[in-house]
């Protein structure tokens, strides 16, 4: 059983950056995909971008190409979120998920974070 842990939500101004954490155990990411997601009230659950843990490579949805990166730190079993250039657009709850498979759909997606706020003011 892996268990995630996300960390560094909050409340930042359009144009402002965050990065977002998300911490593993019981299991190392190595072999697994590592998906973000997001969740904006009354909405679907959103693709954000992903990691295939062992070689590094990503992959990130339309709307955040080019303002987000997602980067791993091995020694740690984390991996990262780097929100650059915010919108308002961009306020939701933000997960972190583990998986097999390189996939943008949440039900391939194993084992989930509980999810940490951001939310950008305009």
């Amino acid at each position: 059983q892996v268990q995630l842990v996300e960390s560094g939500g909050g409340l930042v101004q359009a144009g402002g950056s965050l990065r977002l954490s998300c911490a593993a155990s019981g299991r190392s990411f190595s072999g697994y995909v590592v998906g973000w997601f997001r969740q904006a009230p009354g909405k679907e659950r959103e693709f954000v971008g992903r990691i295939a843990w062992s070689v590094g490579s990503t992959y990130y949805a339309d709307a955040v190409k080019g303002r987000f990166t997602i980067s791993r730190d091995n020694a740690k079993n984390t991996v990262y979120l780097q929100m650059n250039t915010l919108k308002p657009e961009d306020t939701a709850v933000y997960y972190c998920a583990t998986g097999a498979l390189m996939s943008d759909l949440p039900a391939h997606y194993a084992y989930w974070g509980q999810g940490t706020q951001v939310t950008v003011s305009s």
